[in-house]
């Protein structure tokens, strides 16, 4: 099955530092606020297991990762004062994962390529 789907989604879980939560969650909707005007962000929200976190946030292409990281890159500053990244994971097509590699080498992520699939 050919792959029919350019979404690009990133994948960041966070362990929130002990006494954190709340402002935690503060700091969710400021980055669901600012990421809401960006035109090519899919979906976005934070969902949580207790004192972890994670950010659901899909893009239609690398491009619009990329530009989601400097929107919120402030925010992000302050989010891991208060929390770790556990884990970072990006799902794309080869050819966005390419677009990728190098400007979030720092972040280290574990890059999934898509293969097969579909979006309707």
């Amino acid at each position: 099955m050919a792959l029919n789907d350019p979404c690009c989604t990133l994948v960041p879980y966070f362990k929130i530092h002990e006494g954190k939560l709340d402002e935690f969650r503060d700091l969710g909707e400021q980055f669901v606020e600012k990421t809401r005007t960006e035109p090519r962000c899919m979906h976005y929200g934070f969902s949580f297991n207790g004192m972890q976190a994670h950010c659901r946030e899909g893009y239609i292409d690398a491009e619009g990762i990329l530009a989601h990281l400097d929107n919120v890159s402030a925010l992000l500053d302050q989010a891991l004062k208060i929390a770790d990244i556990t884990r970072l994971e990006i799902h794309a097509p080869a050819s966005e994962i390419e677009k990728l590699r190098e400007p979030l080498s720092a972040l280290n992520p574990d890059f999934f390529t898509m293969e097969t699939g579909f979006r309707r």
